[in-house]
């Protein structure tokens, strides 16, 4: 008997479970199956399906029983999953303690159970992190054919995004040289790579741009991605403050009008970049800003801080405004695919 599933390459399995998972559309009756290089990933309310899934039919198996948090727990438990890692946000130590007891007992795949344990802070943005099961906060994360290597204890990672990278990197051009202003491990920049793409990455924080070099070896594209640890501003002025990797591309002041195509990834700041975007732009070049607004004018200020930092020198084309997803009560994260013509 045919059930409904998302079908999806077998690279993009784990981000799509996550995605669905998130969406509380699973259909956990159902094995997870693949089949002549498709994963087929059941569905039990297929309307509730976002529309860029392709949803088909499929004989999908029965699943076993297998032992879940709830079935220890008497309840469900909120969790997200990075890696192998479970993240858990819960303000009561005993329960986070309950529900890091139960993960480690069930079947789910998982090496460590940590509770967040304070905000993302500091202009690094990383937060501290209790570690309730396991050992260790490095994993490896894998999203649509890319593994990152990453420690959430010393970088800022969201795997919630996956699904808003791949709709930027699959823009991407062969040949293109592609700019992230905030590169973090490379989950921009790396895959924007295997396009093709000559990437320069930047980062304020040091172990990000370790983990962005390891990650460009780990998936082969370490030819292609130079990583610049530095404050972005020092790329375009030229500072000695900020240190270029070996591989593409020579001293930092060399990127002055240099990019294709930008990533501008840091909501609440990134309008404070944005001269140092169109100084890095180049005659015509595709920007990706991401702002954090109101919900009652979500794209307004962003867009009217780019065309003021354009001025006259670049006309100025909206391509798309999206939101990416809800940040807070009447809050949005939001995306402005822009383009910026000399």
């Amino acid at each position: 008997m045919t059930v409904p599933c998302v079908r999806v390459a077998r690279e993009a399995g784990e981000e799509t479970r996550q995605a669905l998972a998130e969406l509380d559309v699973l259909d956990e009756s159902h094995d997870i199956t693949v089949e002549d290089g498709w994963l087929y990933v059941p569905v039990a309310d297929p309307p509730a399906v976002p529309e860029t899934y392709d949803v088909v039919e499929f004989d999908a198996p029965a699943r076993e029983r297998q032992t879940r948090p709830v079935d220890l727990l008497g309840y469900e438990p909120s969790y997200e999953r990075l890696g192998d890692i479970v993240i858990l946000d819960e303000d009561d130590p005993d329960r986070a303690r309950d529900i890091a007891d139960a993960v480690m007992a069930s079947d789910l795949r998982a090496k460590t159970v940590v509770n967040r344990a304070s905000p993302i802070e500091g202009e690094l943005r990383v937060r501290e992190w209790d570690v309730l099961a396991g050992d260790g906060t490095e994993t490896v994360h894998r999203e649509y054919g890319c593994s990152f290597a990453l420690d959430i204890a010393t970088v800022y990672f969201s795997p919630r995004l996956a699904t808003e990278r791949h709709r930027v990197t699959e823009q991407v051009r062969d040949g293109e040289r592609f700019f992230d202003m905030f590169a973090g491990v490379g989950p921009f920049a790396v895959p924007a790579a295997k396009r093709g793409a000559e990437v320069v990455g930047v980062d304020l924080n040091p172990a990000a741009v370790a983990y962005l070099r390891e990650n460009a070896e780990r998936n082969g594209v370490a030819d292609r991605v130079t990583a610049i640890e530095g404050d972005v501003r020092d790329v375009v002025a030229g500072s000695s403050g900020a240190r270029a990797s070996d591989g593409v591309g020579g001293t930092v002041e060399e990127y002055d009008g240099w990019a294709d195509r930008l990533v501008m990834n840091l909501p609440h700041s990134a309008g404070e970049f944005l001269d140092t975007a169109v100084a890095l732009a180049g005659d015509e070049c595709v920007l990706h800003y991401y702002d954090i607004q109101h919900d009652s004018d979500p794209f307004g200020p962003g867009e009217a801080a780019i065309r003021e930092a354009a001025g006259e020198a670049y006309e100025v084309e909206v391509l798309t405004r999206r939101v990416v997803r809800s940040y807070a009560p009447h809050e949005e994260n939001v995306c402005l695919d822009v383009r910026l013509t000399r």
